[in-house]
C-alpha cells in the first residue's frame, strides 16, 4: 500500500513529539504504535493518523495509566468498531483514577500550604 504523500521521519516525530527515535521504535515493538508505514528504502514514514494515535498514547501516559493498560488499549482500538464499547469503559475507569488523584494531590497540595504558612509565621515571630 503507498504511503500519504505527507509523511514523517522518525527524526522529525521524534522533534515534534519529545520522544527519542529509541522510545518511538520501543512503542512499535510494544505494540503501543501500530506498525508504522514504511519508505521503499525501509524506513520508518509516519502518517497524519499515526501522530494523532501518539499524542493520545501521551496523554494517557502522562494520566498516569500503566503501560500494561495503554497496550491493552492500543489492542482494542486495533480491533476497531467492535471493541468501542471497551475502550469507552477503561476510558472511564482511568478517568475516574485520574479524579481521585487529582483531589489527592489537591489535598496534598493544602496541608503543603498549611506547613508552609506555620513555618512563615515562626519566622515572623523570631
Amino acid at each position: 500500500m503507498p504511503l500519504p504523500a505527507a509523511t514523517l521521519t522518525i527524526t522529525e516525530v521524534a522533534e515534534r513529539t519529545g520522544l527519542s527515535r529509541d522510545t518511538l521504535r520501543y512503542y512499535e515493538k510494544a505494540g503501543l504504535i501500530d506498525a508504522v508505514g514504511r519508505s521503499a528504502s525501509g524506513r520508518r514514514r509516519y502518517a497524519a493518523a499515526d501522530l494523532d494515535w501518539i499524542d493520545f498514547a501521551l496523554r494517557l501516559r502522562d494520566t498516569g495509566m500503566s503501560i500494561a493498560d495503554m497496550q491493552r488499549f492500543a489492542e482494542l482500538r486495533r480491533g476497531g468498531d467492535s471493541t468501542t464499547a471497551e475502550r469507552l469503559a477503561m476510558l472511564r475507569e482511568h478517568r475516574a483514577a485520574l479524579t481521585r488523584r487529582i483531589r489527592d494531590l489537591e489535598a496534598n497540595g493544602r496541608a503543603l500550604d498549611d506547613k508552609i504558612d506555620h513555618y512563615e509565621g515562626l519566622l515572623e515571630d523570631s
